[in-house]
């Protein structure tokens, strides 16, 4: 009961956002993962998303009481202008587990896609039009109607989480594959995003409830 309600939340959710929850990965070793500091990395060309995103993710952590830190705190405006090797990765997780962090929220926008729909639905078979002047009477406004054909982005996003807690291998926990659709506005798809996520790392128990304000991490 308790696995339809959740389906049934998801799909309430994403049918009044922007964002799609496409797919969603748990590594099958564990449960529950509580972290206690996280760094939140996103990677877009768009600075401005970039930085609410990153904002407003951090605050759903430290509402959990669940330190956290942004990219952009972390290593400056400057971290992403130039290609960092393997060797350097491995250098920056390990400065990051010295520092406490025992995971890594991390998301990417990893392509966009140019979608086409008819203002008219295709006709079924059953109701398909069997002479030509009726075929061609009602779809002529292909020619004349500018709105006709609407067009819209989709944005494939990625959202994972890792383990680099100290001692124990580095692996994913967690990997969600979310739609961005039509975004219109940055700071409503963030909301809408973020909002996505942090429902399913709950329903996943991968991030605890809201705490008291009293008890939130400053």
């Amino acid at each position: 009961m308790k696995n339809l309600l959740s389906i049934f939340l998801i799909f309430i959710l994403m049918s009044c956002s922007s964002t799609q929850l496409v797919n969603n990965w748990k590594n099958p070793e564990i449960d529950t993962f509580e972290p206690t500091k996280i760094l939140i990395i996103g990677m877009t060309s768009n600075k401005n998303a970039r930085r609410k995103f990153e904002k407003k993710i951090k605050e759903e952590y430290l509402s959990r009481g669940i330190e956290a830190v942004t990219s952009l705190e972390m290593f400056g405006k400057s971290f992403n202008e130039d290609k960092k090797s393997e060797s350097e990765l491995i250098e920056i997780e390990k400065k990051l587990t010295n520092d406490g962090f025992d995971s890594i929220l991390f998301t990417k926008v990893m392509g966009v896609e140019d979608k086409i729909v008819f203002s008219e639905e295709y006709d079924d078979f059953e109701n398909t039009h069997r002479q030509f002047r009726d075929d061609y009477y009602t779809y002529q406004d292909i020619y004349y109607d500018r709105n006709y054909y609407e067009k819209y982005k989709v944005y494939h996003a990625e959202t994972s989480l890792y383990c680099i807690c100290s001692g124990e291998e580095r692996d994913l926990i967690w990997k969600g594959y979310i739609d961005i659709i039509d975004p219109s506005s940055i700071k409503e798809t963030v909301d809408d995003y973020i909002n996505l996520v942090i429902f399913v790392l709950e329903e996943q128990q991968l991030i605890n409830k809201k705490v008291p304000e009293e008890n939130v991490v400053l």
